[in-house]
Protein backbone atom coordinates (compact mmCIF):
# COMPACT_ATOMS: atom_id res chain seq x y z
CA UNK A 1 0.00 0.00 0.00
CA UNK A 2 0.96 3.43 -0.75
CA UNK A 3 1.94 5.92 2.46
CA UNK A 4 -1.74 7.46 1.67
CA UNK A 5 -4.35 4.90 0.34
CA UNK A 6 -5.87 7.76 -0.92
CA UNK A 7 -3.31 8.59 -3.47
CA UNK A 8 -3.07 4.78 -4.14
CA UNK A 9 -4.21 3.53 -7.59
CA UNK A 10 -4.94 0.17 -5.78
CA UNK A 11 -6.94 1.17 -2.92
CA UNK A 12 -8.14 5.10 -4.22
CA UNK A 13 -10.63 3.81 -5.62
CA UNK A 14 -12.30 2.27 -2.53
CA UNK A 15 -11.71 5.08 -0.15
CA UNK A 16 -11.75 8.14 -1.98
CA UNK A 17 -13.51 10.32 -4.36
CA UNK A 18 -11.64 11.28 -7.54
CA UNK A 19 -13.26 14.33 -8.10
CA UNK A 20 -12.48 15.80 -4.50
CA UNK A 21 -8.95 14.17 -4.77
CA UNK A 22 -7.62 15.82 -7.84
CA UNK A 23 -8.28 19.24 -5.83
CA UNK A 24 -5.10 18.40 -3.74
CA UNK A 25 -2.78 17.12 -6.54
CA UNK A 26 0.90 19.24 -6.82
CA UNK A 27 -1.03 20.16 -10.20
CA UNK A 28 -3.57 21.62 -8.75
CA UNK A 29 -2.07 23.58 -5.64
CA UNK A 30 0.40 24.75 -7.75
CA UNK A 31 -2.45 26.20 -10.47
CA UNK A 32 -3.91 27.83 -6.97
CA UNK A 33 -1.05 29.47 -5.93
CA UNK A 34 0.03 31.17 -9.79
CA UNK A 35 -3.79 32.25 -9.34
CA UNK A 36 -2.93 34.09 -6.28
CA UNK A 37 0.56 35.94 -7.87
CA UNK A 38 -1.75 36.76 -10.75
CA UNK A 39 -4.96 38.41 -8.61
CA UNK A 40 -2.50 39.86 -6.08
CA UNK A 41 -0.94 41.75 -8.99
CA UNK A 42 -4.40 42.53 -10.84
CA UNK A 43 -5.28 43.75 -7.36
CA UNK A 44 -1.95 45.69 -6.56
CA UNK A 45 -2.12 47.89 -10.37
CA UNK A 46 -6.10 48.37 -9.39
CA UNK A 47 -4.52 50.26 -6.36
CA UNK A 48 -1.58 51.97 -8.31
CA UNK A 49 1.05 49.69 -6.11
CA UNK A 50 2.45 48.44 -9.37
CA UNK A 51 2.32 49.45 -13.62
CA UNK A 52 -0.60 48.18 -14.69
CA UNK A 53 1.60 47.09 -17.42
CA UNK A 54 3.33 44.85 -14.96
CA UNK A 55 -0.08 43.11 -14.19
CA UNK A 56 -0.75 42.27 -17.59
CA UNK A 57 2.88 40.94 -18.26
CA UNK A 58 2.52 38.85 -14.72
CA UNK A 59 -1.02 37.64 -16.52
CA UNK A 60 -0.01 36.48 -19.44
CA UNK A 61 3.15 34.84 -18.37
CA UNK A 62 1.19 32.84 -16.30
CA UNK A 63 -1.57 31.84 -18.86
CA UNK A 64 1.68 30.22 -20.78
CA UNK A 65 3.54 29.20 -17.74
CA UNK A 66 4.43 25.22 -16.83
CA UNK A 67 6.21 24.86 -13.90
CA UNK A 68 9.19 23.04 -13.66
CA UNK A 69 8.40 20.38 -10.93
CA UNK A 70 11.66 18.62 -10.22
CA UNK A 71 13.08 22.36 -9.36
CA UNK A 72 10.07 22.84 -7.10
CA UNK A 73 10.08 19.58 -5.43
CA UNK A 74 14.07 20.19 -4.79
CA UNK A 75 13.39 23.79 -3.44
CA UNK A 76 10.68 22.84 -1.49
CA UNK A 77 12.72 20.11 0.15
CA UNK A 78 15.03 23.07 1.24
CA UNK A 79 13.20 26.07 1.54
CA UNK A 80 10.28 24.06 3.65
CA UNK A 81 7.73 25.08 1.33
CA UNK A 82 7.15 25.52 -2.74
CA UNK A 83 6.72 29.11 -3.00
CA UNK A 84 10.57 29.95 -3.21
CA UNK A 85 10.84 28.09 -6.06
CA UNK A 86 7.63 28.47 -7.60
CA UNK A 87 8.04 32.38 -7.54
CA UNK A 88 11.64 32.13 -8.78
CA UNK A 89 10.04 30.35 -11.98
CA UNK A 90 7.32 32.98 -12.26
CA UNK A 91 9.17 35.49 -12.51
CA UNK A 92 11.72 34.26 -14.74
CA UNK A 93 8.02 33.57 -17.28
CA UNK A 94 7.21 37.33 -16.80
CA UNK A 95 10.72 38.49 -17.65
CA UNK A 96 12.80 41.38 -16.47
CA UNK A 97 10.68 44.32 -17.25
CA UNK A 98 7.85 43.11 -14.37
CA UNK A 99 9.41 40.89 -12.48
CA UNK A 100 10.02 42.68 -9.41
CA UNK A 101 6.34 42.80 -9.28
CA UNK A 102 5.43 39.56 -8.91
CA UNK A 103 4.96 38.63 -5.50
CA UNK A 104 4.97 42.18 -4.36
CA UNK A 105 4.07 42.39 -0.24
CA UNK A 106 3.42 38.41 0.39
CA UNK A 107 5.16 36.04 2.21
CA UNK A 108 4.97 32.01 1.25
CA UNK A 109 2.34 31.27 3.47
CA UNK A 110 -0.23 33.91 1.71
CA UNK A 111 0.12 32.01 -1.11
CA UNK A 112 -0.13 28.54 0.44
CA UNK A 113 -3.08 29.75 2.83
CA UNK A 114 -5.23 30.96 0.39
CA UNK A 115 -3.94 28.66 -2.63
CA UNK A 116 -5.39 25.68 0.34
CA UNK A 117 -8.95 27.89 0.67
CA UNK A 118 -9.28 28.50 -3.15
CA UNK A 119 -9.32 25.02 -3.47
CA UNK A 120 -11.37 24.35 0.17
CA UNK A 121 -14.07 26.49 -1.70
CA UNK A 122 -14.33 24.12 -4.29
CA UNK A 123 -14.08 20.96 -2.33
CA UNK A 124 -16.80 22.25 0.14
CA UNK A 125 -19.35 23.09 -2.66
CA UNK A 126 -18.75 19.58 -3.97
CA UNK A 127 -19.31 18.10 0.12
CA UNK A 128 -22.22 19.75 -0.32
CA UNK A 129 -23.86 18.86 -3.17
CA UNK A 130 -22.98 15.33 -2.65
CA UNK A 131 -24.91 16.02 1.48
CA UNK A 132 -27.45 17.38 -0.37
CA UNK A 133 -28.46 14.14 -3.14
CA UNK A 134 -27.81 11.98 0.10
CA UNK A 135 -30.43 14.04 2.22
CA UNK A 136 -32.62 13.75 -1.05
CA UNK A 137 -32.19 9.68 -0.67
CA UNK A 138 -32.71 9.54 2.56
CA UNK A 139 -36.01 11.15 2.71
CA UNK A 140 -37.15 9.56 0.07
CA UNK A 141 -36.38 6.21 2.55
CA UNK A 142 -37.62 7.51 5.10
CA UNK A 143 -41.31 8.51 3.65
CA UNK A 144 -41.13 5.30 1.59
CA UNK A 145 -40.85 3.53 5.17
CA UNK A 146 -42.49 5.46 7.19
CA UNK A 147 -45.12 2.60 8.02
CA UNK A 148 -42.14 -0.14 7.98
CA UNK A 149 -42.37 -1.87 11.84
CA UNK A 150 -38.93 -3.11 12.96
CA UNK A 151 -37.24 -3.56 16.19
CA UNK A 152 -36.19 -0.77 17.62
CA UNK A 153 -33.13 -1.72 19.26
CA UNK A 154 -31.00 0.00 22.53
CA UNK A 155 -27.68 -1.55 24.00
CA UNK A 156 -28.08 -3.72 20.63
CA UNK A 157 -31.37 -5.50 22.31
CA UNK A 158 -34.85 -5.26 20.74
CA UNK A 159 -36.21 -2.71 23.13
CA UNK A 160 -39.63 -1.45 21.52
CA UNK A 161 -41.51 -1.28 17.80
CA UNK A 162 -40.64 1.58 15.51
CA UNK A 163 -39.74 2.17 11.74
CA UNK A 164 -37.51 2.33 9.30
CA UNK A 165 -38.71 5.15 8.10
CA UNK A 166 -37.86 6.67 11.63
CA UNK A 167 -34.25 5.28 11.60
CA UNK A 168 -33.43 6.29 8.21
CA UNK A 169 -35.15 9.79 8.97
CA UNK A 170 -32.94 10.29 12.49
CA UNK A 171 -29.78 10.12 9.83
CA UNK A 172 -31.59 12.39 7.75
CA UNK A 173 -31.82 15.00 11.14
CA UNK A 174 -28.14 14.43 11.29
CA UNK A 175 -27.49 15.25 8.31
CA UNK A 176 -29.17 17.99 7.92
CA UNK A 177 -27.64 19.42 11.23
CA UNK A 178 -24.00 19.10 9.69
CA UNK A 179 -25.33 20.55 6.28
CA UNK A 180 -26.48 23.69 8.65
CA UNK A 181 -22.87 23.79 10.43
CA UNK A 182 -21.45 23.71 7.17
CA UNK A 183 -22.65 27.09 5.80
CA UNK A 184 -22.01 28.37 9.37
CA UNK A 185 -18.48 27.45 9.25
CA UNK A 186 -18.05 28.68 5.61
CA UNK A 187 -17.73 32.11 6.18
CA UNK A 188 -14.61 31.47 8.62
CA UNK A 189 -12.85 29.20 6.52
CA UNK A 190 -13.40 30.20 3.29
CA UNK A 191 -11.23 33.69 4.05
CA UNK A 192 -8.04 35.24 2.16
CA UNK A 193 -4.95 35.20 3.73
CA UNK A 194 -2.57 38.14 3.38
CA UNK A 195 -0.55 39.29 5.94
CA UNK A 196 2.95 39.65 4.75
CA UNK A 197 6.48 38.97 6.82
CA UNK A 198 5.05 38.74 10.32
CA UNK A 199 1.12 39.97 9.72
CA UNK A 200 1.26 43.60 9.68
CA UNK A 201 1.22 44.19 6.07
CA UNK A 202 4.34 45.97 6.92
CA UNK A 203 5.87 46.50 3.18
CA UNK A 204 2.32 47.48 1.69
CA UNK A 205 2.12 50.65 4.53
CA UNK A 206 -1.55 51.80 5.14
CA UNK A 207 -2.69 50.01 1.48
CA UNK A 208 -2.08 46.82 3.15
CA UNK A 209 -5.48 46.02 4.34
CA UNK A 210 -6.94 47.34 0.67
CA UNK A 211 -4.82 44.75 -1.25
CA UNK A 212 -6.81 41.99 1.51
CA UNK A 213 -10.09 43.53 0.54
CA UNK A 214 -9.57 43.42 -2.83
CA UNK A 215 -7.88 39.70 -2.64
CA UNK A 216 -10.87 38.72 -1.07
CA UNK A 217 -13.53 40.34 -3.50
CA UNK A 218 -11.35 39.62 -6.29
CA UNK A 219 -11.37 35.70 -5.52
CA UNK A 220 -14.80 35.15 -3.95
CA UNK A 221 -13.77 35.30 -0.44
CA UNK A 222 -14.37 36.64 3.01
CA UNK A 223 -11.87 39.37 4.30
CA UNK A 224 -11.14 39.15 7.62
CA UNK A 225 -10.42 41.54 10.28
CA UNK A 226 -6.89 40.40 10.44
CA UNK A 227 -4.62 37.88 8.88
CA UNK A 228 -5.09 34.57 10.18
CA UNK A 229 -1.11 33.46 9.54
CA UNK A 230 -0.41 31.83 13.22
CA UNK A 231 -4.61 31.41 14.22
CA UNK A 232 -5.60 28.16 12.78
CA UNK A 233 -9.17 28.08 14.16
CA UNK A 234 -11.04 28.23 11.32
CA UNK A 235 -9.15 25.29 9.97
CA UNK A 236 -9.48 23.22 12.96
CA UNK A 237 -13.01 23.70 12.85
CA UNK A 238 -13.08 22.42 9.29
CA UNK A 239 -11.53 19.50 10.80
CA UNK A 240 -14.23 19.38 12.70
CA UNK A 241 -16.79 19.36 10.96
CA UNK A 242 -15.32 17.04 8.41
CA UNK A 243 -14.81 14.46 11.53
CA UNK A 244 -18.63 15.29 12.26
CA UNK A 245 -19.85 14.95 8.94
CA UNK A 246 -17.83 11.42 8.62
CA UNK A 247 -19.28 10.57 11.94
CA UNK A 248 -22.87 10.70 10.56
CA UNK A 249 -22.00 8.77 8.03
CA UNK A 250 -20.15 6.45 9.90
CA UNK A 251 -23.14 5.51 12.14
CA UNK A 252 -25.43 4.85 9.47
CA UNK A 253 -22.97 2.32 7.46
CA UNK A 254 -22.89 0.70 11.25
CA UNK A 255 -26.37 0.46 11.69
CA UNK A 256 -26.98 -1.16 8.06
CA UNK A 257 -24.33 -3.58 8.66
CA UNK A 258 -25.66 -5.07 12.08
CA UNK A 259 -28.87 -5.29 10.31
CA UNK A 260 -27.11 -6.84 7.11
CA UNK A 261 -26.17 -9.56 9.24
CA UNK A 262 -27.17 -12.75 7.96
CA UNK A 263 -29.03 -13.60 11.33
CA UNK A 264 -30.82 -9.92 11.17
CA UNK A 265 -31.23 -9.93 7.51
CA UNK A 266 -33.22 -6.91 7.52
CA UNK A 267 -31.32 -5.01 4.96
CA UNK A 268 -29.41 -5.70 1.55
CA UNK A 269 -26.86 -2.77 1.51
CA UNK A 270 -25.84 -3.34 -1.78
CA UNK A 271 -24.33 -6.16 -4.26
CA UNK A 272 -21.53 -6.50 -1.34
CA UNK A 273 -17.78 -7.39 -2.51
CA UNK A 274 -16.96 -11.79 -2.44
CA UNK A 275 -14.36 -13.51 -0.74
CA UNK A 276 -11.35 -14.92 -1.97
CA UNK A 277 -12.63 -18.56 -0.60
CA UNK A 278 -15.94 -18.30 0.32
CA UNK A 279 -18.12 -18.04 -1.97
CA UNK A 280 -21.15 -17.53 -0.29
CA UNK A 281 -19.86 -14.33 0.77
CA UNK A 282 -21.55 -10.55 -0.12
CA UNK A 283 -19.57 -8.60 2.33
CA UNK A 284 -20.90 -5.07 3.08
CA UNK A 285 -17.96 -2.88 1.61
CA UNK A 286 -19.69 0.33 1.26
CA UNK A 287 -20.75 0.49 4.80
CA UNK A 288 -17.18 -0.98 6.10
CA UNK A 289 -15.69 1.81 4.26
CA UNK A 290 -18.30 4.67 5.82
CA UNK A 291 -17.37 3.55 9.35
CA UNK A 292 -13.57 2.94 8.08
CA UNK A 293 -13.71 6.76 7.09
CA UNK A 294 -15.47 7.78 10.66
CA UNK A 295 -12.68 6.37 12.54
CA UNK A 296 -9.85 7.76 10.42
CA UNK A 297 -11.19 11.38 10.48
CA UNK A 298 -11.74 11.16 14.61
CA UNK A 299 -8.21 9.83 14.78
CA UNK A 300 -6.78 12.76 12.40
CA UNK A 301 -9.08 15.53 14.04
CA UNK A 302 -6.73 15.84 17.29
CA UNK A 303 -4.06 16.79 14.38
CA UNK A 304 -6.17 19.82 13.66
CA UNK A 305 -6.21 20.67 17.41
CA UNK A 306 -2.92 20.11 17.48
CA UNK A 307 -1.78 22.38 14.82
CA UNK A 308 -3.17 24.97 16.72
CA UNK A 309 0.20 25.35 19.03
CA UNK A 310 1.74 28.35 16.71
CA UNK A 311 4.88 29.93 17.29
CA UNK A 312 4.28 33.39 17.70
CA UNK A 313 3.11 35.57 14.58
CA UNK A 314 4.36 32.19 12.38
CA UNK A 315 5.40 28.68 12.77
CA UNK A 316 6.09 25.77 10.98
CA UNK A 317 5.59 22.83 12.35
CA UNK A 318 1.48 23.40 13.21
CA UNK A 319 1.65 24.43 9.58
CA UNK A 320 3.14 21.49 8.08
CA UNK A 321 1.21 19.35 10.07
CA UNK A 322 -2.11 20.51 8.61
CA UNK A 323 -0.44 19.96 5.47
CA UNK A 324 -0.21 16.24 6.22
CA UNK A 325 -3.67 15.92 7.91
CA UNK A 326 -6.45 18.27 5.86
CA UNK A 327 -6.20 16.64 2.40
CA UNK A 328 -6.78 13.39 4.11
CA UNK A 329 -9.41 14.42 6.35
CA UNK A 330 -11.59 16.17 3.05
CA UNK A 331 -10.58 12.86 0.99
CA UNK A 332 -12.13 10.36 3.73
CA UNK A 333 -15.51 12.96 3.93
CA UNK A 334 -15.56 12.71 0.24
CA UNK A 335 -15.13 8.77 -0.10
CA UNK A 336 -17.59 8.53 2.57
CA UNK A 337 -20.46 10.33 1.07
CA UNK A 338 -19.57 8.39 -2.21
CA UNK A 339 -20.13 5.28 -0.39
CA UNK A 340 -22.77 6.20 1.76
CA UNK A 341 -24.76 7.78 -1.51
CA UNK A 342 -24.61 4.15 -3.32
CA UNK A 343 -25.63 2.44 -0.62
CA UNK A 344 -28.62 4.32 0.29
CA UNK A 345 -29.52 4.84 -3.59
CA UNK A 346 -29.56 0.58 -3.57
CA UNK A 347 -30.81 -0.02 -0.46
CA UNK A 348 -32.99 -3.31 -0.44
CA UNK A 349 -35.30 -3.26 2.57
CA UNK A 350 -37.18 -6.40 3.66
CA UNK A 351 -40.13 -5.37 5.72
CA UNK A 352 -41.09 -9.22 6.00
CA UNK A 353 -37.67 -10.03 7.76
CA UNK A 354 -38.23 -7.08 10.01
CA UNK A 355 -42.02 -8.24 11.12
CA UNK A 356 -40.19 -11.83 11.47
CA UNK A 357 -37.85 -10.59 13.81
CA UNK A 358 -40.47 -8.57 15.89
CA UNK A 359 -42.68 -11.93 16.09
CA UNK A 360 -39.96 -14.09 17.01
CA UNK A 361 -39.73 -12.43 20.63
CA UNK A 362 -43.10 -13.63 21.51
CA UNK A 363 -43.99 -10.34 22.30
CA UNK A 364 -41.58 -9.22 24.59
CA UNK A 365 -40.89 -6.20 22.18
CA UNK A 366 -44.19 -4.83 23.77
CA UNK A 367 -43.40 -5.47 27.22
CA UNK A 368 -43.09 -1.94 28.07
CA UNK A 369 -46.54 -1.84 26.03
CA UNK A 370 -48.25 -3.98 27.86
CA UNK A 371 -47.00 -2.44 31.21
CA UNK A 372 -48.41 1.28 30.88
CA UNK A 373 -52.02 -0.47 29.39
CA UNK A 374 -52.18 -2.25 32.90
CA UNK A 375 -51.16 0.98 34.83
CA UNK A 376 -54.09 2.44 33.68
CA UNK A 377 -56.15 -0.13 36.12
CA UNK A 378 -53.57 -0.48 38.64
CA UNK A 379 -50.50 0.77 40.32
CA UNK A 380 -47.45 1.01 38.63
CA UNK A 381 -45.70 -1.42 40.91
CA UNK A 382 -48.52 -3.88 40.16
CA UNK A 383 -48.33 -3.87 36.56
CA UNK A 384 -44.98 -3.58 36.38
CA UNK A 385 -44.60 -6.84 38.18
CA UNK A 386 -47.29 -8.71 36.46
CA UNK A 387 -45.21 -7.75 33.62
CA UNK A 388 -42.01 -8.96 34.39
CA UNK A 389 -43.34 -11.80 36.02
CA UNK A 390 -44.77 -12.84 32.73
CA UNK A 391 -41.82 -12.41 30.56
CA UNK A 392 -40.23 -14.86 32.53
CA UNK A 393 -42.37 -17.42 31.49
CA UNK A 394 -42.28 -16.40 27.77
CA UNK A 395 -38.90 -17.28 28.22
CA UNK A 396 -39.41 -20.61 30.14
CA UNK A 397 -42.32 -21.61 27.49
CA UNK A 398 -41.60 -19.88 24.61
CA UNK A 399 -45.60 -18.88 24.53
CA UNK A 400 -46.70 -15.38 23.50
CA UNK A 401 -46.74 -12.70 26.37
CA UNK A 402 -49.98 -11.09 25.65
CA UNK A 403 -51.51 -14.32 25.75
CA UNK A 404 -50.30 -15.06 29.29
CA UNK A 405 -51.06 -11.81 30.28
CA UNK A 406 -54.92 -12.48 29.27
CA UNK A 407 -54.74 -15.28 31.53
CA UNK A 408 -52.87 -13.92 34.75
CA UNK A 409 -55.36 -10.74 34.81
CA UNK A 410 -58.78 -9.55 34.47
CA UNK A 411 -57.96 -6.08 33.76
CA UNK A 412 -59.72 -4.72 30.98
CA UNK A 413 -57.22 -4.77 28.29
CA UNK A 414 -57.26 -5.22 24.81
CA UNK A 415 -54.30 -8.05 24.15
CA UNK A 416 -54.83 -8.67 20.80
CA UNK A 417 -55.02 -5.25 19.79
CA UNK A 418 -52.07 -4.38 22.03
CA UNK A 419 -50.10 -7.42 20.49
CA UNK A 420 -49.68 -5.54 17.05
CA UNK A 421 -46.02 -3.56 17.34
CA UNK A 422 -47.93 -1.42 14.35
CA UNK A 423 -50.22 0.37 17.22
CA UNK A 424 -47.27 0.86 19.79
CA UNK A 425 -45.25 3.39 17.49
CA UNK A 426 -45.93 6.41 19.26
CA UNK A 427 -45.18 9.35 17.27
CA UNK A 428 -42.80 7.68 14.96
CA UNK A 429 -44.97 9.23 12.25
CA UNK A 430 -45.36 13.19 13.04
CA UNK A 431 -41.47 12.77 13.97
CA UNK A 432 -41.01 11.55 10.38
CA UNK A 433 -42.93 14.65 9.19
CA UNK A 434 -41.00 17.06 11.24
CA UNK A 435 -37.78 15.76 10.13
CA UNK A 436 -38.64 16.14 6.21
CA UNK A 437 -39.85 19.31 7.05
CA UNK A 438 -37.00 20.38 8.48
CA UNK A 439 -34.25 19.60 6.46
CA UNK A 440 -36.73 20.80 2.98
CA UNK A 441 -36.36 24.59 4.96
CA UNK A 442 -32.92 24.04 5.53
CA UNK A 443 -32.36 23.80 9.10
CA UNK A 444 -32.40 20.54 11.56
CA UNK A 445 -33.97 22.18 14.34
CA UNK A 446 -36.60 23.79 12.91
Amino acid sequence: MTVSPFDSQIYGRLFADGELNALFSDEAALRTMVAFEVVLARVQAQLGIIPAKAADAIERAAAAFTPDMDDIAAGTARAGVPVVPLVRQLRAAVGSAAADHVHRGATSQDVVDTGLVMRLHTALDLLDVRLGRLMEQLASLADAHRFTVMAARTRAQQAVPTTFGLKAATWLHSLAGNRDRLAEIRPRVLAVQFGGAAGTLSSLGEGGIEVMEGLAAELGLAAPAAPWTSQRESMAELGGWLSLLTGTIGKMGQDLMLLAHNEVAEVTPGAGGGSSTMPQKANPVNCEVMVTASRLNAALVSAMHGALIQEHERGGPGWQLEWATLPQMVACAGGALKHAIAVTGGLEVHADRMRANLDASNGLILAEAAGFALAAHMTRDEAQSLVKDACRTVAESGRKLMDILGETTDAPVDWQALADPANYLGATNALIDRILAAARNGGAQD
